[in-house]
């Protein structure tokens, strides 16, 4: 079991993996901001069986669904709590079996497939009154420990490049290049105006 989470950030921000004990803490964060991107539950990259989003299919319980998965051990995120111990955001990350959608680029990320990544990091999300305080980089830390204590392996996002514009925060939920290159991540090409896939092999994390 990994250990994050004993430490804070030098922000003050607290790291906890999403699992079955932390599950009620990032409900509530959700419900807090609106179900999320209208009410998504951040289930856009999942996919059923058929292969279709389950944030597309009609009458899909997100809340439902989002929790089995937690419980079940196919979804994981980074949980950023603050110094009161609620969760004020997180950054999700998983198997690319377990995300196999991406939200955007899709065409383009096809186009040059090559070697698959063993991981992705496909979304963030920060409570509204907490933007621009740390915690999409304390949840990419997070995330990145997390899958170094999993075993590690090839990572990728598909983040935007925000020096030089006006990059509104709220819709950056793919968070920055910059930020991701703070981390280690180097762009491998880029997707659209903007964006970047960008990937890092995390070496597994020392035992003991």
């Amino acid at each position: 079991m990994s250990t994050i989470g004993r430490a804070r950030t030098d922000e003050g921000w607290e790291v906890r993996p999403l699992d079955a004990t932390t599950w009620d803490d990032f409900a509530e964060l959700v419900e807090r901001s609106g179900g999320v991107f209208g009410g998504c539950w951040c289930m856009g990259h999942h996919a059923t069986t058929e292969g279709i989003s389950h944030h597309q299919v009609p009458g899909t319980d997100k809340r439902a669904t989002k929790e089995e998965l937690v419980r079940s051990g196919r979804e994981h995120a980074a949980l950023v709590y603050d110094a009161q111990g609620v969760a004020q955001g997180w950054a999700k990350y998983g198997r690319l079996e377990e995300l196999p959608r991406l939200a955007q680029h899709r065409r383009a990320y096809g186009k040059e497939p090559g070697a698959l990544s063993d991981w992705r990091i496909p979304c963030f999300s920060t409570d509204a009154r907490h933007r621009r305080e740390g915690i999409a980089r304390a949840g990419l830390a997070g995330a990145l420990e997390l899958i170094a204590a999993d075993g590690g392996g090839v990572v990728e996002s598909t983040p935007e490049i925000v020096d030089g514009r006006v990059a509104h925060g709220r819709f950056l939920f793919q968070a920055s290049v910059e930020l991701f290159k703070e981390h280690g991540l180097e762009r491998i090409r880029q997707l659209g105006k903007w964006a970047w896939l960008v990937r890092r092999t995390v070496p597994v994390a020392p035992q003991g």
